[in-house]
């Protein structure tokens, strides 16, 4: 009987040693599917907003060619108009014939100077269509882009997102500040090296930092009276940790606080101050080439 003991308990070793590995190998296959299916989510983001592009896209396609559609029109009318005139010409006078010809003439020189600027207003709104594509698809590279380097800090306050032709990167100050103080935390100085990285492989966007506070009054002493002045020192202070990164251009960024008056949350709670505590960095596309080309076009 004594004999038997070890085996019994080597036995439950073993199976128990078994199942910790089977443990194991189950879980990181969960870890690898759960990644892997955040993936497939993100894509299919990508796709759902290069479709609305792409409908976009279409449905100015298909007004630009009801434009074309009634200057086809107008220059159909013009054509019957002068074939009218000319069968019109053979029961006229010498001179009747003279004035008419000259008025014919003068109505061709008309359409044929319609003609090229309504091909040469056709060009450039083509050229202007592919201008705003190509800054749309630059867009949504630096979103994607921003959204993988700072993919360890989403969550934990900072959120990347894209509207109205601008990519925005919400920051909470408890990733970046303490309570009052305008000084980045260990945390806050490392999404903010993410962020100069790509910025700096972004020359041809405008950044603006905007600072944003609750509407609790400011109680601290020293350089700092109130919430418009902290917003303003923390818009700052981001700035210069962004410029630490010399490829990143100063003409670029500006700095602004907003103090309490832009909340994005009830100021009733804890919750919903500590969403109004932050820092908003709105990266822009520098439209100089498209509104050159609308200048050209008016």
């Amino acid at each position: 009987m004594k004999q038997l003991k070890p085996i019994f308990f080597f036995t439950i070793l073993f199976y128990s040693c078994v199942s910790t590995k089977t443990f194991r190998e189950v879980e990181n296959r969960y870890a690898n599917l759960k990644m892997e299916y955040k993936s497939i989510l993100e894509k299919n983001k990508l796709l759902n907003e290069s479709n609305d592009s792409i409908i976009q896209f279409l449905n100015s396609k298909s007004k630009l060619l009801e434009i074309i559609g009634d200057s086809l029109m107008l220059v159909k009318n013009d054509l019957n108009d002068i074939k009218l005139n000319y069968e019109s010409l053979e029961s006229k006078s010498d001179s009747d014939i003279k004035s008419r010809i000259i008025e014919n003439n003068n109505l061709l020189d008309s359409l044929a100077k319609i003609h090229y600027e309504l091909k040469t207003g056709l060009n450039k709104v083509f050229e202007l269509e592919k201008l705003v594509l190509e800054k749309e698809k630059k867009l949504n590279l630096l979103r994607k882009n921003l959204s993988d380097a700072l993919l360890n800090f989403e969550g934990n306050g900072l959120k990347v997102d894209q509207r109205n032709g601008k990519v925005y990167v919400s920051m909470e100050n408890k990733l970046l500040f303490k309570s009052g103080s305008w000084k980045v935390q260990p945390d806050g100085r490392k999404a903010i090296k993410q962020l100069s990285n790509v910025l700096a492989g972004n020359p041809e966007i405008n950044v603006l930092i905007e600072g944003h506070t609750d509407n609790v009054p400011y109680s601290g002493e020293g350089v700092i009276k109130n919430n418009w002045d902290l917003s303003t020192k923390r818009a700052t202070a981001i700035i210069n940790l962004l410029l630490i990164n010399k490829l990143v251009l100063p003409q670029n960024i500006t700095a602004a606080g907003r103090g309490e008056f832009f909340p994005i949350a009830s100021n009733s709670d804890e919750k919903g101050r500590s969403a109004n505590r932050r820092i908003e960095v709105i990266l822009t596309p520098k439209l100089n080439e498209i509104s050159k080309l609308l200048e050209n076009i008016n």
